[in-house]
């Protein structure tokens, strides 16, 4: 049984910064479960309120279904309930229903409902892909409003009437005048998490749109650097926050921000900077360059402890 009810399990996870961990890979590519472990023990040192296992930091879209069982598995075995643990669902409703009811078997306490994939889909449909995933757990679900998964206010509500396990939204839009209706509208009845990627850019504006937390890549290797952004953004501290941003936030974004991908990709090259790899990324996915990677490495010296 799991360890939290939907609402506690709101509550839980928007009371600080949320960890997306990376999947470490060998060399051959493949899942490198005591590498992986290994990590996770080492953010374990550091505060997070929930780790999301094999989300999109993680590669979800390169991992097999079977390999995202995997991931789970080891992230609730490692953690051992220290944290709470959400799984990722995704692709067809079929197989987003599948993975749902794995993670929930392997121990999780929650589910990331990531975009289905390739096809455009309407709110009709949206609102039954998202019925038929909350009615195959009794987890609480947080819906990733991203990409062909963009939701409107009116399904939100309608979804959130029908799913009594619906506890939250992750924005990865970045529609300011839906995060304000939705919150205007629902109130706390939703947890509203910051999913743009490197959140951190957005985290204090958002704040006053009731986004308490945000999915913080930057965790995986400057988690000190990550908590104490957090920290300054929910005590508003205007000068800590611009401060960090112009410090390191901005210069990583230039650049995350040269080639496609590189959101993930930066984010293992920031292990590799702090003596901490994980290993490549999978295709289609493309690794920095030797260049990028000492540019980087440069930076986070700025910053790591």
């Amino acid at each position: 049984m799991t360890r939290f009810a939907p609402e506690e399990l709101r509550a839980v996870l928007g009371a600080g910064p949320l960890a997306f961990p990376v999947t470490c890979f060998g060399a051959d590519l493949g899942f490198d479960e005591p590498a992986y472990r290994d990590h996770l023990a080492w953010l374990g040192e550091h505060p997070a309120a929930g780790l999301f296992a094999a989300g999109g930091t993680g590669e979800f879209f390169s991992l097999t279904p079977a390999e995202v069982g995997l991931v789970t598995r080891a992230a609730v075995a490692e953690t051992a309930g220290r944290v709470p643990v959400l799984a990722p669902a995704g692709y067809g409703t079929a197989l987003a229903v599948e993975m749902a009811k794995d993670a929930e078997a392997a121990g999780a306490d929650g589910i990331l409902l990531l975009p289905p994939y390739l096809t455009e889909a309407s709110q009709d449909g949206l609102i039954a892909h998202v019925k038929a995933v909350c009615a195959a757990t009794s987890l609480g679900v947080i819906v990733y409003h991203r990409a062909n998964a963009a939701y409107t206010a009116r399904a939100v509500a309608a979804l959130l009437d029908a799913c009594p396990n619906l506890v939250g939204f992750k924005d990865g839009v970045g529609d300011i005048e839906l995060m304000s209706r939705l919150y205007a509208t629902l109130g706390d009845r939703l947890l509203y998490v910051g999913g743009l990627p490197t959140a951190e850019v957005y985290a204090l504006p958002y704040l006053e749109l009731g986004v308490t937390t945000y999915s913080s890549a930057l965790f995986n290797f400057i988690p000190e650097f990550a908590v104490a952004f957090y920290d300054a953004v929910r005590a508003q501290d205007r000068a800590g926050v611009y401060a960090r941003l112009s410090e390191f936030v901005l210069p990583y974004l230039e650049i995350r921000n040269r080639r496609a991908g590189y959101a993930v990709s930066i984010v293992k090259a920031g292990m590799t900077a702090v003596g901490r790899p994980a290993g490549p990324v999978r295709p289609p996915l493309t690794d920095l360059t030797e260049a990028e990677l000492a540019e980087l490495t440069d930076l986070v010296k700025k910053v790591a402890r």
